[in-house]
């Protein structure tokens, strides 16, 4: 694994003195031929279906098709079309001795990724990190291999056709102890971002001898207010639990204020193949009225279901329902659903997490959909990048110092 690690080392210091013409050609020449070859991926990618049960809820986050590889050549595409975010001067001042300084963003190196069944991160993680002037190491979930090997051979054949290394990107093999060399890589491996559940992250957390960055971990919350108009709210609380249930920015519980509690049937009541565990108030007004329905325990609520499955609770103010959010949400994302424009004031202003909407669905926490291009990861932290985490969250910077011979006294 060592000479993996070396090889990546290596092709950093190349990537980064690609021009960015360079790097744009290469993206748009990588998407051209994904689309081109794209039976062979879904060849690979059946591979991996076949040993899922499709009712296991990763399913359809490992699932590709034509239409998805199109959507991940057009993020390549899209990012390619972004500004560099390199060389950028981020702050420039002379001092009073004349030392002129300059702080201007670089690439960080070699960035690992850490993720479960998703063979969209591939793409997407090499496509930003090549943009960005890194190189990346890739150590996907098992149940994704053969769809990550068939993307990693197809994007080394683009680099190597391009004249550029083709160790700019590199897969690992699957199994645990892959994930423990690349995590004690000191000295090759610049930062690792884990992408996957909350075991996934926190054994990073606990076992990184390297720098890394927690994303991906989604306990998301929905605060209907008392003021919140229902048909608005029957939107937003369906689109955030039912468009895609395996994702991280998929609603996991509903917050009601009791004044609606008559609204609630109405409110869930275009999601009837959900689980709903609600709580005593809620459970009363939806036995008969919801064709699936459970009594919550203490767990259901810092529960990240990715399935379909929710709980529900009544909550009698607002400082409940944030009260609720500090104790079980995760600072990934959270909704109010109100028409008093004081209580969303308040909600934004007292919400601890990376993404907070009024009137939305979580499901826009996405790096595409903020114009980022792609994500390389949804970050839960306070330290370094939080949310989206686009082209300008993985890079870095340096200090650039010039003098004329100066000295300190």
């Amino acid at each position: 694994m060592k000479a993996n690690f070396e090889a990546a080392a290596k092709a950093a210091r190349q990537v980064a003195l690609i021009s960015d013409a360079d790097r744009n050609r290469l993206l748009h020449t990588l998407a051209d031929t994904l689309e081109a070859r794209a039976e062979s991926l879904l060849e690979a990618n059946a591979q991996d279906l076949a040993r899922m049960d499709p009712s296991n809820p990763l399913y359809d986050r490992l699932k590709l098709n034509r239409e998805r590889l199109a959507g991940i050549a057009a993020d390549m595409r899209n990012v390619a079309s972004l500004p560099s975010p390199l060389g950028r001067i981020l702050l420039e001042r002379t001092l009073p001795n004349g030392l002129q300084l300059r702080k201007v963003s670089v690439p960080f190196g070699v960035i690992g990724v850490i993720y479960e069944a998703r063979p969209n991160v591939t793409w997407d993680v090499f496509s930003l990190c090549f943009k960005s002037g890194s190189a990346c190491i890739l150590k996907g979930g098992s149940d994704a291999y053969a769809s990550n090997a068939a993307a990693v051979a197809l994007i080394r054949e683009v680099l190597e056709a391009g004249g550029i290394t083709p160790d700019a990107v590199t897969l690992l093999p699957a199994g645990r102890e892959a994930t423990q060399e690349l995590l004690e890589a000191c000295g090759y491996v610049d930062l690792v971002i884990p992408r996957g559940g909350r075991a996934l992250i926190n054994f990073v957390r606990d076992n990184a001898k390297v720098p890394c960055i927690e994303t991906g971990a989604g306990v998301v919350n929905t605060y209907f207010d008392a003021s919140g108009d229902l048909e608005k709210g029957r939107r937003i609380v369906t689109n955030a639990k039912t468009r895609r249930v395996s994702v991280c920015n998929a609603l996991d519980c509903l917050l009601l204020h009791s004044a609606r509690l008559a609204d609630l049937p109405a409110l869930v009541s275009q999601m009837p193949q959900v689980t709903l565990y609600a709580d005593e108030r809620a459970y009363g007004v939806l036995e008969g009225r919801h064709p699936l329905l459970e009594k919550a325990t203490e767990a259901s609520f810092g529960t990240e279901f990715m399935d379909y499955k929710m709980a529900v609770r009544v909550v009698d103010s607002l400082d409940e329902a944030l009260a609720h959010i500090a104790k079980y949400g995760s600072g990934h994302s959270e909704s109010i659903i109100t028409e008093d424009a004081q209580n969303a004031r308040a909600f934004q202003q007292q919400v601890d997490a990376a993404c907070v909407y009024v009137n939305a669905p979580t499901s826009f926490t996405d790096g595409a959909q903020f114009g980022l291009g792609a994500e390389i990861g949804i970050s839960t932290q306070k330290l370094g990048a939080r949310g989206p985490m686009g082209l300008e969250e993985i890079t870095t910077y340096k200090w650039l110092i010039e003098g004329y011979g100066q000295t300190r006294p």
